[in-house]
Formats: structure tokens, sequence, C-alpha cells
């Protein structure tokens, strides 16, 4: 029996949801802290709705993939063919997108956590839909430049999806529930810069037509097939207080478990910056590789995290427990980055890949902690909250890793040593690890089953 009733009968899973589909299907939990005491609570039509958040995440994922190959050539395009001016530009944008979401992903939690789920999410791919049209007919650079505004204001699917998850998933299931959203983040970081390169081909701005066409249709298919995940017993009053950055981040350092954690996640969302701004450098200075050469590398990179997102989360939780499978990520995340660093040939930096992916163990571990850190009626904003710290890392680590590796190698630089920046990524995990021994979260709940 389930704290409601009998427990629900589950249906035959279709291929697409799967592993999604037996998060959302187990019995009631009984909670040990009389505050945090609910039911998951099961909407109506739940498969559908887990692959509409699955697709969400992994459409937002192969939008701004598809971008990314052709905003700069479409930069350069406004500016007359300056390069340096172009490269400068270029980011400029990257940094306002990061700002926009340190900045906006506390508020539309808070929000989520005061009006509901599903209203955000859905005009998350509205606005985002309407967003890259509006990019796509720009006419110059200043609209441009507020599209890429607006789309980090609009962003909000990721803390919005994983607040939804984690309403309908009992709390020693969430760490599988999250693994296939980075499954999903995967596929979209495959499929994404590989459709950009062959649209763009025919139309530098083709890729934003088709990026806001599949958002608003995704909108349009989420109103017919999602529910809404948070019952009105459940919602919170809205405040700038705690939906502003520095309030929102107030929830994580009110508590230890939570503040440790933030500091993990923050040393390791530092140290992937290293991977999206110098890898490209880095693989062309050490190795020569081709731009081909570079794309289907990091397409390596993101198969095998959608296949561990996937495939691998589960079964290391359920051995080593969501802190040993935390630690366990952060470990092969190290390794990864100092074997990457060390490389003497291109081959060599390619076995580092399926080690440095162990990564996509450690998130899901934290978020599945974090979660039961709170209520449900502060889901939202601690996911906007965890964004944020996203957000702030995409700010602080360009300029970092980029300078880091600018005096790595060259007549100027004080010692020749190339991969400095992943030595650099490899110590911040490092560190992450010994703040992830201290940290002691309570242990999963049990689930009562007949």
């Amino acid at each position: 029996m389930t704290a409601d009733g009998p427990n629900p009968k589950p249906g035959p899973d279709d291929a697409l949801n799967a592993g999604i589909a037996e998060n959302l299907s187990a019995p009631g939990i009984q909670l040990p802290e009389p505050d945090f005491a609910v039911p998951v609570r099961q909407p109506p039509g739940r498969r559908a709705a887990a692959s509409f958040i699955f697709l969400t995440i992994a459409l937002d994922m192969l939008a701004l993939g598809m971008i990314a190959p052709v905003l700069p050539r479409l930069i350069a395009g406004f500016m007359a063919g300056n390069v340096a001016g172009s490269a400068r530009m270029l980011g400029l944008f990257g940094t306002v997108f990061a700002v926009m979401q340190f900045f906006f992903s506390p508020v539309l939690g808070a929000l989520s956590d005061r009006f509901g789920r599903r209203p955000i999410v859905l005009l998350s791919n509205f606005g985002l839909g309407l967003d890259y049209l509006v990019m796509a007919w720009a006419p110059a650079l200043g609209w441009l430049f507020l599209g890429r505004v607006i789309s980090g204001l609009t962003a909000s699917s990721v803390p919005t999806g994983m607040a939804y998850m984690t309403d309908v998933t009992p709390p020693e299931k969430r760490a599988g529930a999250f693994g296939l959203l980075s499954a999903a983040f995967g596929i979209g970081f495959i499929l994404g810069p590989a459709m950009g390169g062959i649209l763009g081909s025919v139309n530098p701005r083709l890729p934003f037509r088709v990026a806001g066409a599949l958002s608003l249709l995704n909108g349009l298919y989420g109103i017919f097939v999602l529910p809404e995940s948070l019952p009105l017993e459940h919602r919170s009053a809205f405040t700038w207080k705690n939906a502003n950055p520095l309030g929102s981040m107030r929830l994580l350092r009110d508590n230890k478990v939570m503040l440790g954690l933030a500091a993990v996640l923050v040393l390791g969302y530092l140290a992937q910056q290293s991977l999206m701004n110098v890898y490209v450098l880095y693989a062309d200075y050490r190795f020569g590789w081709s731009d081909r050469a570079v794309g289907l590398s990091l397409a390596l990179v993101g198969i095998i995290q959608g296949l561990y997102g996937a495939g691998l989360v589960k079964p290391v939780v359920k051995r080593l427990g969501e802190r040993g499978a935390l630690t366990f990520g952060l470990i092969g995340g190290a390794i990864g980055y100092l074997m990457i660093g060390l490389s003497k040939t291109g081959i060599l930096m390619l076995f580092g890949i399926p080690v440095l992916n162990l990564m996509a163990v450690a998130w899901p571990s934290a978020q599945s902690i974090m979660s039961r850190e709170v209520g449900p009626s502060q889901q939202g904003q601690m996911q906007g909250a965890v964004q944020g710290l996203r957000g702030l890392a995409g700010i602080l680590g360009p300029m970092m890793f980029t300078w880091v590796f600018s005096q790595s190698f060259g007549p100027a630089a004080p010692i020749h040593l190339p991969g400095a920046a992943f030595y650099l990524a490899s110590a911040l995990l490092a560190a992450s690890i010994a703040v992830a021994q201290i940290v002691r979260p309570r242990p999963a709940l049990a689930v009562s089953a007949v």
C-alpha cells in the first residue's frame, strides 16, 4: 500500500520511456522527518509527461548546439570581417548568456514553486522558440545580441524539468531519473552541432529557424501531454528575497549538506569550462586536428555521456550509494582531465574521454542528495540555485581557462606546459573530492512495499 491507497499498476514501457517510466511508477514512500512527509504524487499521463521533459531538455541542448557552429559566422557577417572584433563579441555573447542564467534561473525556479512547473516549462519552450526566430530574422547585431539575452533569460527548462522529476520520483530513484536527463544532454550535444553545421552550410540563419520551430512545436505538444506535478498545498509564496541570486544561495548556505554539495558543484562546473573553452584550441595546437576530427571527438563525449547517464548511474548508485557514486564520478573526472593534459598523441587523449565522462555519474548523485534536503515547495528554488551556480561557472571559467592556456606555451610562457588548463581542471576536481568527503547527507529513504 502507498500513503494514499493501493499501489499504481505500471503499464508497459515503450522504448523511449522505459528508463524514465520506471522512476515514475514506484510505490509511495515513508519519509523519516515530518516536515517533508508527503507521498510522491503521480500526475495522470505520467509516461507522456516524462517523455516531454526528456524531449524538452534534449531539444534545448540540440538548439544550443545547432547555433554554436553558425553564431560566429553570423556575428562576423555583421562586423565586416573584423576577426578580432568578432572574437571579442562572441566572448561577450557567451558571458551575457551565463550572466542571464546566473540572475534569472533562481527567479524562474522560485516562480515554479509558486505557480507550478507546467506553466514555467511551457513558457520556456515558447519563449525560446520565439527568441530563436527573432535571432534568425535579426537585421543588425543589436537584435542578435538582444536575442541572446532573452535566450539566457528563458532557458529555464533544465532546473524546472529537474524539479518536475523530483516531484514525481521517489527519493531513492532520483539519481537514476537525473541520470536519464543527463542522457538527454548528451543526445542534444551529439546531434546539435552536426545538424547546425549541415543546415548552416545552406544558410547561416537556417539553424535558428529550425531551432525556433522545434521549440514552438514542443511547447504545443506539451499543452496536451504535460500535467502539473506540484499540488496547490505544496506551493510557496514568491518573494524577491528568495528569488534573487544571493537569496537563492541562502537556501544552500543555511544547510551544511547543501553548502558542501554547492561547493562540489561549483568546482566541478568550473572544471567543465576547460572542455568547453580550451579543448578545440588544445587539440589544434597539440595534435593538429582538423575541424572534422575535433567534431567527431566531441560527438564521442556526447555519446558516452548519454550511455553513462542512461545505463551506468543506477547500477553504480545501487552498488556504492549516492555519496559513493558522487566520489566515484569525481575521481573519474579528475583522472580523465589529467589523461587529456598528459597525452602525447591524439589517440591517447581519446582514451581519456570515457574516464572523464564518469562525471556523468557524479552530477545526478549530487542532485539527488540535494533534493532530499528541501521540501516539495522549495524544489524549484533549489534547482534554480544550482543552475545559477552553473551560470556563475560560465562567467568565470572562460576567462580563467583561456588565460591559463595562453600562458602555457610560446616564447613568453613561464614554463612550456600545453596541458596546464586540464591540470587545473583536474586539481579543481581533486578539491571537490575532498569537500565531498566532508558532506554527511541523510540516508536514502526506504520505500514501503506490500
